[in-house]
This record gives C-alpha cells, sequence and structure tokens, in this order.
C-alpha cells in the first residue's frame, strides 16, 4: 500500500483504503457466523446430536467471541490494533480448515470455539481501527461499513451454502472430494480468510495506539499520511492530552473511578454493556444462525428456507447502506430509537402470524395459512430491514467512539464480552424455546427488549455525531 500522493494535505481515499481492509474483519466475523445456519442439519447427522446437543455446536462460537472480545482490549492495548486484527485472521484460516474436517462433536467444538476467539477479536478492533484512523466528519459512515461486511459476510456465506445445497442436492450429501456438502460450507471462508491476512500486512498501526504506547513519531507519522502533515503534530498532542495525566499505558482498573471516596464502574461503561446486551435481546442472530431451521419450522421447505435467508441478507446490506449515507447527518441517537420501535412493533407481528399455527402431525412444524406466512414473512423481513438499519450497525459505531481515548480498548472489552455472552443465551435458548414454548412467544419475548431498549436509548444514551474521540467523556 503506497502513501498518498499530496501527503501535505493527506488522503481521504487512503482512509477509506486502510478502513475497507479493517472491515474484511467483520465479512468473516459475518460468514462464520452465517454459514452455520445451512449445516444444522448436516452436523446433526454426521454426529448424530439432539436439539440441546445441536445448540451447544452452533453457540459454542460464541464462547470463543466473547473470550475473544474481552482478552482483545487489554491486547490491543499492550500490542496494537493492527497486530491483533493478523492473529485473528490466522485463527480464521485454521477455523474454517477445522470446521470442515471435525469427525466428531468435540473436535468441531474446539474448531468453532477457535474461530470464535478470532471474531470476537475482531469485532471490537475493527470498529476501534475505524474510529482512530477516521476523521469525525465521517468516521460513522466508515464505521458502518464495518456492519456492511458482516451483513455481507452472512449473505455471502448464505448464498454459498445455497448453492452447495442446491448442486449436491442437500448439506447432507456427498460433493466435491466424498465429503459432505455441509463441510465445503466451512471451507469456502478459507478464500476470504487468506486475503485478509494478506492485506492487514500493508496497513499501518492506529495512530491513537501509538501515542499512547508512546511512540510519537511513528504516530505522526501515520497521521500525516491520513489527515496531513500540517496538523498530524497538533493532533498528536491532542490525542497525547486525552489520555492520563499521570500517562499511563491503558488498563482495565480505568474503567473504575473514584468518587466520594467509593469506588464505581464509569457510567459510559454500562451504557456500552447496555447496548451490547440489548442488541442480541431483540433476537437478531436467531434468524441468522437459524433462519433455514426456523423457516422450516414455519412449513416451509428447505431449499425456500436457504433462499429467504439470501433475501433477508440481501435485504440487511440495503439497510446497512441507508445508515452509511445518512448517520453522520442524522445522528446516532434518533437512528437507535426508531430501529427499537419498528422492530418491536415487526416483531409483534410475527409473532401474531405465529400464534394459534396448528403443527403438522406428519412434519411436526406449524402449518401455517398463506396470509399468516405472508405476514410472518413480510414482518420478519421489516424486522430485519430496521434492525439493519439501527441498532446493527449503530452499536457498532457506538462501541467504537463513545469510550475516551484511555479506555476505549478496556471499554470495548467489556462491552464485547457483555454481547457475546448475550448473544450465546441467545442462541443457545432458541432450540428449548422452539421445542419449549414455541415460535410465537418467543418472538414476544424479543419484542418486549425491543421495546426495552427505547426506553433504554432515550434514558442512557448520549448523541456522538460530530464529536473527535479526543472530546469523548466517561
Amino acid at each position: 500500500m503506497t502513501t498518498p500522493t499530496h501527503p501535505d494535505q493527506g488522503s481521504t481515499a487512503y482512509v477509506v483504503l486502510i478502513s475497507i481492509v479493517a472491515t474484511i474483519g467483520g465479512f468473516l466475523f459475518g460468514f462464520d457466523s452465517g454459514v452455520i445456519n445451512g449445516t444444522v442439519d448436516g452436523l446433526q447427522t454426521a454426529f448424530n446430536s439432539d436439539s440441546a446437543g445441536t445448540g451447544f455446536s452452533v453457540s459454542s462460537m460464541l464462547l470463543g467471541c466473547a473470550v475473544g472480545a474481552l482478552f482483545a482490549g487489554g491486547l490491543a492495548d499492550k500490542w496494537g490494533r493492527r497486530t491483533l486484527l493478523i492473529v485473528a485472521s490466522v485463527m480464521f484460516i485454521v477455523s474454517a480448515w477445522g470446521s470442515g474436517v471435525a469427525g466428531s462433536t468435540g473436535e468441531f467444538v474446539f474448531y468453532r470455539i477457535l474461530g470464535g476467539l478470532a471474531v470476537g477479536a475482531a469485532s471490537v478492533m475493527a470498529p476501534a481501527y475505524i474510529s482512530e484512523v477516521a476523521p469525525a466528519h465521517f468516521r460513522g459512515m466508515l464505521t458502518s461499513l464495518q456492519q456492511i461486511a458482516i451483513i455481507t459476510g452472512l449473505t455471502a456465506a448464505f448464498l454459498s451454502n445455497y448453492l452447495l445445497a442446491d448442486v449436491a442436492g442437500g448439506s447432507r450429501q456427498e460433493f466435491w472430494g466424498g465429503f459432505e456438502t455441509w463441510r465445503w460450507m466451512f471451507w469456502v471462508e478459507l478464500i476470504p480468510a487468506s486475503i485478509f491476512f494478506l492485506a492487514l500486512l500493508a496497513i499501518p498501526e492506529s495512530p491513537r495506539f501509538l501515542v499512547a504506547a508512546g511512540k510519537s513519531e511513528k504516530a505522526s507519522k501515520v497521521l500525516g499520511r491520513l489527515y496531513g502533515r500540517a496538523v498530524a503534530d497538533n493532533k498528536a498532542r491532542e490525542i497525547n492530552e486525552s489520555l492520563a495525566s499521570d500517562h499511563h499505558k491503558p488498563r482495565f482498573r480505568d474503567l473504575i473511578v473514584k468518587k466520594s471516596g467509593k469506588s464505581r464502574v464509569r457510567t459510559i461503561v454500562w451504557v456500552g454493556i447496555g447496548l451490547a446486551i440489548l442488541q442480541q435481546f431483540v433476537g437478531i442472530n436467531v434468524v441468522f444462525y437459524y433462519g433455514a431451521v426456523l423457516w422450516q419450522a414455519a412449513g416451509f421447505t428447505e431449499s425456500d428456507a436457504l433462499a429467504i435467508n439470501v433475501i433477508s441478507g440481501s435485504i440487511s446490506i440495503a439497510a446497512c447502506f441507508i445508515t452509511f449515507f445518512f448517520v453522520d447527518k442524522i445522528g446516532r441517537k434518533p437512528m437507535l430509537w426508531f430501529g427499537s420501535a419498528g422492530m418491536a412493533i415487526s416483531l409483534a407481528l410475527v409473532a401474531y402470524a405465529f400464534a394459534g399455527a396448528p403443527v403438522s402431525v406428519e412434519s411436526g412444524n406449524l402449518d401455517l395459512s398463506d396470509n399468516a406466512a405472508l405476514l410472518a414473512l413480510i414482518a420478519a423481513n421489516a424486522y430485519v430491514f430496521l434492525f439493519n438499519l439501527s441498532w446493527g450497525p449503530v452499536m457498532w459505531i457506538m462501541l467504537g467512539e463513545m469510550f475516551p481515548n484511555q479506555i476505549r480498548g478496556s471499554g470495548l472489552a467489556v462491552a464485547g464480552l457483555a454481547q457475546w455472552l448475550a448473544n450465546f443465551v441467545v442462541t443457545a435458548s432458541f432450540p428449548i424455546l422452539l421445542a419449549g414454548i414455541g415460535l410465537s412467544a418467543a418472538y414476544g419475548i424479543y419484542a418486549f427488549f425491543a421495546v426495552l431498549s427505547v426506553v433504554f436509548v432515550l434514558t442512557m444514551v448520549n448523541e456522538t455525531k460530530g464529536k473527535e474521540l479526543e472530546e469523548m467523556q466517561g
């Protein structure tokens, strides 16, 4: 990657380019999360697992995500954002290969947890890196690329799953080399994971990390390439002044402050945790992880269910592009509460469509009327659209920019841990809810949390649009 043509003025194209490289981590985050969607039947057959066992196999990656997110912040404060992303890219490669060759549930879970470590690290470090290299006036736009990349990765996984299953005749059928199709679904990920590794070798380290690490000369050089030499030294000074007064390196203890002789966790940390948990408790990953199972339970065929996944993914990408163009104009907070209100309504409609539908004696799935099936399909896709218009990208934008420089890595780590633990709870519980209280009641629970998220945003979240990272208070 070459230096900008006019280093005295910096280069917007260069900022965009290195941000896109970072978002490949988001693409892999999405692909690794979504690829499991089309492999559930194959896993059940290959490993002879029941509903609880399948739920754990699907959600096991999320345990790795939680650990990866937690430790990524501290390790990135020590070794750098770019370095952690490189480590994550290697783990993506190993996990994609291992998940496909696994011969037992234990082996499969091991490789999925390894992939989870990579996803967890990438989920917090990619938005942090983008926020720390992007100018304030279009930082939201560039950080929203992370969600576009995540959804693009999900859609790519859905599409490759659909095409492979269509050609082979099903996820459990043998494909190239005598291996089952579901194994090839995992191996497709080797291509983008390898590209990510190579591209990361060509981008610079975050200048804000370099300042915090005491590498002022390197930081000024990177800032010059990003914003121009005229502002580089001044910006480095502003970053330095935003750090702790004694200039100690970032640490988890910085998340706690003393007030009136008592220690307490900073309010901004609780806000980050709340955003992270509520993003998951509205149930979005039930659609992404179990979409095929969900729609088959609602009476659709496997082929139709996989096709619906592709449609949902495409709608998600369209929603993210709307956010991309408007988040720096409208602001973060309005988009969050509007999305929450819309999701509450659409989730309630999905629950209503599933309520009272008889269960087929032959398949054990819901036997929806044509009108109920149409309502469920439209409302569910409206929900996916609204999520990706709001909480999908905006939560990551907020987490990447809302914390002061001194605690950004640690704050992101704690919020990322909360996000992935919440993701695990929702994902692991869905097969149990499906078999226990049914689809309608499950969606009713997600609708309740969507309503709760409206209240949380209006009372707890502050706007960050247009503010420099050095202005963030906690």
